[in-house]
């Protein structure tokens, strides 16, 4: 476990070289206090980054060319070249070479981050198409760090100040959500997300609630009977394991009556179900973060916004969050971590030997 003292090593991804992520990038970074509190390790292009700033009209840069992570300089932001000298930009643009300078910086990282040359991951956003290979075969990030880390179901998070969103079923199409819709399902992402809120975010007794699967939560059957028949079922079974989940909700007056604000978290049966009243109440502040990995690893909420690049009308405000977040859940696993070895050490302590003294009484 690294020294809680030590400079928590970022590791960022420049994603979609053609969208805005070197423009959120590059705006986090101008503020020099990000370096005195953790050690920025961009896995990109110098070049492609000169000509974001070029475009910007921002002629310094603070980040130091480096070869390896090992490298890194503490006091500055750093860049690794992951990407040959041919690279072309074309703002604004799907291309299949901006895809691939994607995978070949996210697979970089992802390397260094097993190794532990870097502590946490935080990736800038991809064009899902145009990365899509024979390599990266997988529905987005969530899916393909759950292979790279060997976990089988991680769970996709909307987190903010307010709200943390978790997702049933993640990219997957519409027509294939209520199927997923099972007790073991709902169960085992029940105690991931319990876990989570326990160990990443330092809630003591978490409660969850539970949104339904059809409209006003399937009305007692007469609009679907998935919440009597499996999510209510579920529900019980995971109380019985001392998960506190509540529900099924209605979606729309759960979010439009502000009942969120009662719950630690919330279960949304499929993607846009949580993600648009997510993005709706808690987009400029809002952070993806991927539970259940063995690593923290969080993006900003948005993706590669085409329309924006080379206007320098970006916004970094989700990706200095995704920032912060990364290294707060960092240090909250370790902190659980040392906590948990604590209540360990006392309870394998060896315990007093009761004593066969017999209290006389007075004469």
């Amino acid at each position: 476990m690294q020294d809680t003292k030590q400079k928590i090593r970022v590791g960022i991804t420049h994603g979609d070289i053609n969208g805005i992520s070197y423009e959120i990038i590059i705006k986090t970074f101008q503020d020099n206090r990000i370096s005195e509190f953790c050690t920025p390790i961009l896995y990109g292009s110098p070049k492609v980054a000169a000509y974001h700033r070029k475009a910007m009209k921002i002629n310094n840069s603070n980040f130091i060319q480096i070869r390896h992570a090992e490298e890194a300089n503490l006091k500055r932001p750093n860049i690794i070249n992951c990407l040959s000298d041919d690279v072309r930009v074309e703002l604004g643009k799907s291309t299949r070479l901006a895809g691939n300078a994607s995978f070949v910086a996210l697979e970089r990282a992802v390397d260094d981050l097993k190794a532990g040359k870097i502590d946490v991951l935080l990736t800038a956003p991809i064009n899902k198409a145009n990365i899509h290979s024979e390599e990266f075969n997988f529905a987005g990030h969530t899916e393909y760090l759950g292979n790279r880390f060997e976990v089988e179901e991680p769970l996709m998070l909307m987190i903010s100040k307010t709200l943390k969103v978790g997702t049933l079923t993640g990219h997957i199409p519409i027509a294939e959500v209520a199927k997923e819709i099972t007790i073991d399902n709902i169960i085992s992402k029940l105690r991931l997300f319990n876990k989570s809120l326990l160990e990443d975010f330092g809630i003591r007794k978490p409660t969850i609630a539970v949104l339904g699967l059809n409209p006003h939560a399937g009305d007692n059957g007469l609009l679907g009977s998935e919440e009597i028949q499996t999510i209510i079922p579920a529900l019980e079974q995971a109380r019985k394991e001392g998960i506190m989940a509540l529900g099924p909700y209605p979606s729309d007056g759960f979010f439009a009556n502000s009942a969120y604000q009662k719950f630690d978290a919330i279960l949304a049966m499929y993607h846009d179900q949580g993600l648009i009243p997510f993005k709706a109440l808690s987009f400029d502040s809002g952070v993806n973060f991927t539970a259940g990995l063995p690593i923290v690893r969080t993006s900003p909420v948005h993706g590669t916004a085409y329309d924006l690049v080379g206007k320098n009308e970006a916004k970094p405000d989700s990706f200095r969050e995704a920032l912060y977040w990364a290294i707060d859940i960092f240090k909250k696993r370790q902190e659980f971590a040392e906590l948990t070895e604590n209540v360990l050490e006392v309870d394998t302590k060896p315990k007093a030997r009761p004593t066969n003294r017999i209290n006389k009484k007075r004469s």
